[in-house]
């Protein structure tokens, strides 16, 4: 049992990839928080029974787990969630911030609000709930977060620029994460999920080859697919992983790039616009990242 007897926190586990985390991790003897506002793929509504139906089969099973209905998005909700696992088995050893939804529009026709909401969730509450988790980290010396990012901000997505955005500044939050607690034996490190989950079954087909190739995802990926490489990044078989991302399809692990120089060129005297042009646009041209969405981009069948 890789996480016998810690304390996890699993944001967005009443559904979902969440949901069987939170139960992966409590077969695997840890004590897990289940924390889920039962909001629908939209964020609207409120429903405690699928936090509620997750701790019941947690305990069915032999398992420790308590609920939480608290709300990432907001510092004092946060630090509640946080708080249900210090009041109930007084440590927290990993938070896995996996809650979310989305506000998919084609960029612009975006709004405000739409822009505003998926980032206030994806972003600022991962932020708030790790914040509120850290300082037990630091003065324990130990601690794992797993964040959820995805492929739409690492490569790219159509309709999807406030989820994407919100994504790739979770990258930039857990690799800040990685290198702030280092020195305190804390471990940050991110994961891409390509899983069928309801967010996924709400996205607008266009034709009748896309309906089928969701018929495929739903049989190959599914959120089950996820749950080992969450709960082993939070278990101590991964000390020494951080500051990574990772990404799951199916039954393939990737380790993914991070952004890093792959060709450069210099000039005495510096740059102008002719130079610019007829120097540095050849060397660099060859290099340059191509425009295509990820699910172009892992165009193959899953394996």
């Amino acid at each position: 049992m890789s996480v016998n007897d810690k304390v996890i926190v699993v944001t967005g586990s009443g559904r979902g990839i969440g949901r069987d985390i939170a139960l992966r991790a409590a077969r695997e003897g840890a004590k897990v928080v289940v924390n889920d506002l039962g909001v629908a793929a939209d964020g609207s509504g409120l429903d405690a029974t699928p936090a509620e139906e997750v701790v019941r089969l947690i305990r069915e099973q032999g398992g420790d787990a308590v609920a939480n209905l608290d709300s990432i998005s907001e510092p004092d909700s946060a630090q509640r969630i946080i708080d249900t696992a210090i009041e109930t088995y007084g440590r927290v050893d990993v938070v896995i911030n996996n809650a979310g939804f989305l506000r998919d529009r084609i960029f612009h026709r975006m709004s405000p609000e739409e822009w505003q909401a998926v980032i206030h969730v994806h972003l600022d509450g991962y932020f708030y709930v790790s914040r509120a988790a850290a300082p037990f980290f630091k003065d324990q010396g130990s601690g794992a977060f797993v964040h959820f990012t995805s492929p739409a901000g690492l490569i790219g997505s159509v309709g999807q620029a406030n989820y994407a955005a919100a994504k790739m500044g979770v990258v930039g939050l857990s690799t800040s994460i990685a290198h702030d607690m280092r020195r305190y034996g804390v471990r940050s490190n991110c994961i891409a999920p390509s899983a069928w989950t309801r967010l996924v079954a709400g996205i607008p087909v266009a034709d009748d080859a896309a309906a089928e190739k969701n018929k495929h995802m739903e049989q190959a990926m599914g959120a089950e697919k996820i749950s080992p490489l969450a709960v082993f990044l939070a278990s101590d078989d991964a000390a020494g992983i951080t500051g990574q991302i990772f990404k799951v399809r199916g039954n393939e692990v990737f380790l993914m790039s991070q952004p890093r120089p792959i060709r450069s060129v210099h000039r005495d005297g510096g740059w102008d616009q002719s130079s610019l042009r007829d120097h540095m646009l050849p060397a660099l041209r060859d290099s340059f990242v191509p425009l295509e969405t990820h699910l172009e981009h892992f165009s193959w069948e899953t394996i």
